[in-house]
């Protein structure tokens, strides 16, 4: 999911500073493309997610953005971004190898 997200972002945000009409769409599209790359390298996974999310939302409900495509495009980067800010970074991740894997046990009732 990590890696889907990243990559999203990135096309995404590469496209949409492309063929923006506004400095800042064009601004808030790399800052979401930087954030594509922290997450698919998996480091600062909660903040790198939950900076994805805000900015998609701006972008998303910016009325200098031109929806050429799909407007529900950032609204879903901007989900995926979040469920990846909640769960985390994963096994494969720069973040568990610095902070090790985090486990939660539940108590057997």
């Amino acid at each position: 999911m990590r890696l889907l997200t990243g990559a999203a972002l990135i096309y995404f945000g590469i496209v949409g500073a492309i063929s923006a009409r506004s400095l800042t769409i064009v601004a808030l599209q790399i800052i979401g493309a930087g954030a594509g790359i922290v997450l698919l390298i998996g480091l600062w996974t909660p903040v790198a997610g939950a900076l994805a999310a805000i900015i998609k939302l701006w972008i998303a409900f910016s009325r200098f953005y031109s929806h050429s495509g799909d407007p529900w495009i950032p609204v879903l980067q901007a989900v995926l971004s979040a469920v990846l800010a909640m769960v985390g970074p994963g096994a494969w991740s720069i973040d568990a190898r610095l902070f090790g894997r985090k486990r939660i046990d539940f108590p057997e009732r």
